[in-house]
């Protein structure tokens, strides 16, 4: 059993990581703080349950997280940031959070197969990435990623993302979701508690 996590400590622990690397941009028009505010932001007003508002904000954390630097796309390495983003939250968030992140890039990877016009509306920093990632899957991949339980989430997470990437929105703070966040991480803890059973911000 995984030991308790301080929910207090861990998201300020996040916010530190937003305040001192946010600024960063990866090839965006936008910085990573701003895409994560704004990915959080899509999922929220799309009444998604608070885990997925979670991994929409925090999906690429493995991003900053990374050591081979801001231009690492440039030179043609793949981070496999969101392995690193997914592994570091399941620290303290179960897979309601950490699966859509980890799978954020196949559900990319998915749509570009699947999805008529969608590889047109990537970002030129997304297109980039996605051939260092694989491309479009081919049918086997998709069966499988399909199959998986938390696919359907990762895919509405992959739409938050996309959405996330305008300038100059002005959206909630980081502040916003330390409630959130912390409530996710303390009822991990809760002996036989599962998060499939939480509604929706909106209700």
């Amino acid at each position: 059993m995984t030991s308790p996590v301080d929910a207090d400590a861990f998201v300020a622990e996040l916010s530190d990581l937003f305040a001192r690397l946010g600024g960063l941009h990866y090839g965006e028009d936008v910085s990573q703080l701003e895409h994560a505010l704004q990915t959080a932001h899509h999922a929220k007003v799309d009444g998604a349950p608070p885990a997925l508002v979670a991994a929409a904000l925090l999906h690429d954390v493995g991003h900053m997280m990374q050591k081979a630097g801001e231009d690492a796309a440039d030179r043609g390495i793949d981070t496999r940031h969101e392995h690193i983003s997914a592994g570091y939250l399941s620290r303290a968030f179960g897979p309601e959070v950490t699966e859509p992140v980890r799978l954020h890039v196949a559900a990319k990877r998915c749509l570009a197969a699947t999805a008529p016009g969608y590889v047109d509306r990537l970002s030129a920093a997304s297109l980039q990435s996605l051939a260092l990632q694989g491309g479009p899957m081919d049918a086997a991949e998709i069966d499988a990623f399909m199959a998986l339980p938390q696919a359907k989430a990762a895919l509405r997470l992959r739409a938050y993302d996309e959405m996330g990437k305008a300038q100059g929105v002005e959206v909630a703070d980081f502040a916003t979701y330390r409630e959130l966040l912390c409530d996710l991480i303390a009822r991990r803890a809760m002996p036989g508690f599962s998060f499939q059973h939480r509604g929706s911000l909106n209700e």
